[in-house]
């Protein structure tokens, strides 16, 4: 458990830098109040979150499935809305959008598209800061399941667990082979839906194991395929993004 002091203050509003956040399709449809504690937790660190209109979907989704024209039209709208907006940081809090983030250049050459690539981050990177204010506990035991967009394709590995460890309270258990995939990945879930019902069911089994009150996963294609594998086996357990509880942490302290 972390042995974190009580919460500091948080900087002045926006004395950290200006941001945007990449909203997403399937992250603001289905999973938008992870947006809003992005936002939220970005605000409290001393950042200002600049809202750029013109965004959308990052063409992820149609890349995996072979659509590449069409991925490159949201890249394009992309590239044109974001490349205009004065920011310091691109956040992406979805693992798989991240990753196609930072090979946007390679569907829309051009220096618009690398230098903006050059601005991506994912929000563990900011979030996870030693510098940044700590809130109330959270008396949680926690797994955190990798992404592979974001452990494998990105190399982020460290950062998600860098921001849980500093919410006070929480405890992280391993889940083990936690690198492992979940059987989401991206559409192979629904193209290959036995195989990728198998991997979910051994992901579920290896997090029932750690005996966890919270399963944490930065991408929202793990979120719901972890999600179903726990339903299916009438498991209420709850599967949400590490920012979400960071989130909390802060909203505990009084910072809304």
């Amino acid at each position: 458990p972390s042995t974190a002091p009580a919460p500091s203050t948080p900087p002045a509003p926006g004395s950290r830098g200006r941001v945007a956040l990449l909203e997403g399709c399937v992250q603001k449809g289905l999973f938008d109040h992870v947006n809003r504690a992005t936002r939220h937790v970005l605000r409290v660190q001393g950042w200002e979150v600049v809202e750029v209109q013109g965004q959308g979907c990052c063409g992820a989704l149609h890349a995996h499935s072979g659509a590449l024209d069409r991925a490159r039209e949201m890249v394009g709208r992309n590239v044109e809305a974001f490349g205009g907006a004065e920011i310091d940081h691109l956040v992406a809090n979805a693992a798989g959008c991240g990753a196609l983030l930072r090979e946007m250049h390679e569907l829309v050459p051009g220096d618009r598209a690398e230098a903006l690539v050059g601005k991506v981050v994912d929000i563990s990177e900011l979030a996870s800061d030693p510098g940044a204010p700590l809130g109330a506990p959270l008396p949680l035991k926690v797994a955190y399941d990798p992404p592979c967009h974001l452990h494998h394709a990105q190399r982020i590995i460290d950062p998600p667990l860098q921001l849980l460890e500093r919410i006070p309270g929480v405890a992280l258990v391993p889940i083990p082979d936690a690198e492992e995939c979940c059987g989401g990945a991206g559409i192979y879930g629904i193209t290959h839906e036995e195989l990728g019902g198998a991997i979910g069911d051994r992901k579920v089994d290896r997090i029932l194991s750690t005996g966890c009150d919270v399963v944490a996963t930065g991408n929202p294609g793990c979120q719901m395929q972890i999600g179903a594998g726990l339903r299916a086996r009438d498991r209420a357990l709850p599967v949400l993004h590490p920012i979400e509880l960071l989130s909390e942490s802060y909203r505990r302290a009084g910072w809304r």
